[in-house]
């Protein structure tokens, strides 16, 4: 029985069937962590409130079936263990492992750099979680320093399983396309937006998690997102000489901006670095593996995505994309031609504006029609920027090109913005970008 509301009102402890929740450990954008009790078994647990509404209103329903379907495959000292979910009318309740010692980035922020031991020891745990993962068909697709816990003992904990890929997701080539992770630890073949290995690029990020822990900081790193994501492409990280021969070669290997040459986690297990002192992870018995029903919890349409991924989708509302994405719209990551008039003899172009995209789209329809074309919506598309700031990408689908120029030299100056760099700046500093297909 879950006696919710009126305890909160009232500021009492919370009691959710079995267990008594407490402090609270966590929040985040759509939901909390709280510290919680078996009030059966005393035993101690970390409990991710999740708010429904939250849930549906920012459209991460798949989200969380993902992360919840995931760690039900998932049984390992190295990963965070889910027990239970429990449902009620407004909110869903993961009962997870308590890690008491917290988030590994707190560590390294505290302590500076890691003495080598001590960092090979927890690297080669982290290997072990994500090699077991990958095991099981599991690719995480979001490894870094916040997303990896480390208990009382000194034992490290994969966490976060929210943005992570099952076969399911997989496009019919093989390869994953959605462009995901955290912009310091991503790996340059998903920004280039052709295909990736989850497993490559989960290799990848375990390199960037090994590098801070052994240097006390990130190996690629800037302000401003285009110059960093260069850097990242380039492979572009100064190696301190006074780390050990073998610690070099082992992020050289791994910071290889070549995926098919990249060191792979059969050969980073094979290494004679990463074998000193190497006590192998035994995964717990997996007879017993909990069964949760997730469909009931959260009741939403869905459509399938171009690589097999899911999304929720509703009519006359924006989908999610992200900075790497729109990034990835301009070749080689120069953004000034993203958000400048492109050659018309490619037969597309785009322009900013400041209009709504409902204004966008009956303007664009207007002159477009006015000048005695005809309007086809699905070569068209208007990216969100901010609640104010909109680029227009317009496809000729056929017509005279001298005709079709004069269109696009009548909507950029008709409808598009003139400050170009307050543009440019707020594109830059926007993580989550909205886009609508029309």
């Amino acid at each position: 029985m879950v006696r919710e509301a009126e305890e909160e009102r009232e500021g009492k402890e919370m009691q959710i069937g079995k267990y008594s929740l407490g402090r609270i450990l966590g929040e985040g954008n759509f939901g909390k962590v709280k510290f919680a009790k078996n009030t059966q078994t005393g035993d101690s647990y970390a409990v991710k409130i999740l708010e429904k509404k939250k849930i549906l209103n920012l459209k991460i329903t798949d989200q969380i079936k993902r992360e919840i379907a995931t760690l039900k495959l998932l049984k390992h000292p190295n990963i965070v263990r889910l027990y239970e979910v429990i449902a009620s009318k407004t909110k869903i309740y993961m009962v997870l492992e308590f890690v008491h010692g917290g988030e590994l980035f707190d560590k390294v922020a505290s302590r500076g750099k890691l003495p080598e031991k001590e960092g090979r020891r927890l690297f080669q745990q982290l290997i072990d979680g994500v090699s077991y993962c990958h095991d099981r068909g599991v690719y995480h697709r979001d490894l870094k320093l916040e997303n990896i816990l480390i208990d009382d003992k000194g034992s490290l904990k994969v966490s976060d399983f929210g943005l992570s890929a099952l076969p399911q997701h997989f496009g019919s080539d093989g390869l994953l396309h959605t462009t995901c992770g955290s912009p310091n630890y991503v790996a340059p073949e998903i920004l280039a937006n052709r295909g990736y290995s989850g497993a490559t690029a989960d290799v990848w990020s375990c390199g960037v998690i090994l590098y801070v822990i052994l240097t006390g900081y990130l190996p690629f790193d800037d302000r401003n997102l285009a110059v960093l994501y260069q850097k990242i492409t380039r492979g572009d990280v100064q190696i301190p000489k006074w780390l050990s021969p073998g610690a070099k070669k082992m992020i050289k290997r791994i910071l290889d901006p070549n995926p098919v040459t990249r060191i792979t986690v059969a050969e980073i297990k094979a290494n004679e670095w990463f074998r000193q002192g190497y006590v192998p992870s035994i995964p717990e018995d997996e007879e017993d593996n909990i069964s949760i029903d997730v469909e009931p919890l959260l009741i939403s349409s869905e459509k399938a995505d171009g690589d097999g991924e899911k999304s929720m989708k509703s009519p006359g509302l924006p989908t999610l994309i992200n900075a790497f994405q729109l990034i990835g719209m301009s070749s080689y990551l120069d953004l000034s031609g993203f958000f400048e008039k492109e050659d018309v003899s490619e037969r597309k172009i785009r322009f900013t504006s400041n209009l709504s995209h409902i204004q966008l789209l009956e303007n664009i329809e207007n002159i477009v029609t006015g000048m005695g074309y005809s309007v086809q919506k699905k070569n068209g598309k208007v990216f969100e920027l901010s609640p104010s700031l909109f680029v227009v990408e317009l496809r000729k689908t056929y017509g005279d090109s001298s005709v079709y120029r004069q269109l696009c030299n009548k909507l950029s100056s008709d409808l598009g913005a003139s400050r170009r760099e307050e543009l440019l700046s707020a594109a830059m500093l926007n993580a989550e970008t909205v886009s609508k297909v029309y």
